[in-house]
């Protein structure tokens, strides 16, 4: 499952490109496109992430610049407190940057 999931995900005709720099503390778009880089970075979370917002790899792709879509990512993160502090952490934010992004994105 975690290898057809990964394939289909990060197609190389669609691969997703994650954002390296640092964001802006106050762009909502950038913090929750890295915060999704963060989520994709591992196999289970990004799974995770599908089952819980109902959204297909092929959703996610074509939705990256949709704030409704970057904004169910970080009620991904929200919603789950231990994903939001490791995700800040990993973004060297705090995690109330995420929870100001989510609700300036929905």
């Amino acid at each position: 499952m975690r290898d057809a999931f990964a394939a289909h995900l990060y197609s190389p005709r669609e691969a997703l490109t994650i954002i390296r720099e640092r964001p802006s503390p106050t762009d909502p778009f950038a913090l929750a496109l890295q915060a999704l880089g963060w989520v994709l970075s591992d196999d289970q979370r990004a799974e995770r992430l599908l089952a819980l917002t109902g959204m297909t790899p092929e959703t996610l792709r074509g939705g990256l610049s949709d704030p409704a879509v970057l904004g169910a990512v970080l009620d991904f993160l929200c919603n789950h407190e231990a994903d939001l502090v490791a995700a800040a952490s990993a973004l060297d934010i705090a995690p109330g940057q995420l929870v100001a992004a989510r609700e300036k994105l929905t």
